[in-house]
C-alpha cells in the first residue's frame, strides 16, 4: 500500500534498555544493522503495527516494553532506485515512517529472533544510542538522526549528540 507520493506506510522501533542502550539488530544474512521496522497493513494503526512488528522481529509482547513516546509525524526517506525492484520502479519512492520509543521492561532472554518463519535479524546486541546514526545504510541516516532526536528527551540521562560525538571522537585519538 503506498500513499500518491510513492511511500509506503511504516514503522520504526527505539527499544532502549535501562541504561538507555537501544536494541540494534544485524539484517539475516547480511552485515547491514538496523532498528526493527516494518509496514503498515491496511486498516492497522501505527501503534498496532508496532507491537507486530516487534512481536515479529524481536519476539517481545507488550508486556516486555512501555511506550515513552513516538514522533509527531511521519518521517521519509528515499531508497536509491538499484534498491528496488524492477516492477516498483516509477511507483515506489521508500518508506514513510512513525518511530516509537519504547522502554524494554524484560530480560535480555525474552528477545527471540526467531519469533516468525521468516526472520529479519540472526544477531543483536545493546548499543549506544547514537550511534546507529553513523552505522546505518546511508539513505537511512536522515531518518535516524531525526527520529533519535526528536525522542531523545524522552529519556533521563542521556548524553546528548555532541557530548556522544565528542567522547567518540576522544576515545578514537586515544587508541592511536
Amino acid at each position: 500500500m503506498l500513499d500518491r507520493e510513492g511511500y509506503r506506510p511504516n514503522v520504526g522501533i527505539i527499544l532502549a534498555n535501562q541504561e538507555n542502550k537501544i536494541f540494534w539488530g544485524k539484517r539475516i544474512r547480511e552485515h547491514a544493522w538496523q532498528f526493527p521496522q516494518g509496514g503498515i497493513k491496511p486498516g492497522e494503526s501505527p501503534e498496532t503495527a508496532m507491537y507486530r512488528e516487534l512481536l515479529e522481529e524481536t519476539g517481545l509482547l507488550p508486556e516486555h516494553v512501555k511506550i515513552l513516546g513516538r514522533t509527531r509525524d511521519w518521517l521519509r526517506y528515499d531508497v536509491p532506485n538499484h534498491w528496488i525492484q524492477k516492477e516498483c520502479r516509477g511507483s515506489y519512492r521508500g518508506q514513510k515512517q512513525i518511530w516509537f520509543l519504547l522502554r524494554f521492561m524484560g530480560q535480555d532472554q525474552d528477545v527471540f529472533l526467531r519469533a516468525t518463519h521468516q526472520p529479519e535479524f540472526d544477531n543483536w546486541r545493546w548499543h549506544e544510542y547514537w550511534a546507529p546514526i553513523d552505522e546505518v545504510v546511508s539513505f537511512k541516516q536522515q531518518v535516524y538522526a531525526a527520529a533519535l532526536t526528536e525522542l531523545a528527551p524522552l529519556l533521563p540521562n542521556l548524553e546528548s549528540l555532541g557530548e556522544f560525538y565528542a567522547r567518540s571522537l576522544e576515545e578514537r585519538q586515544q587508541k592511536k
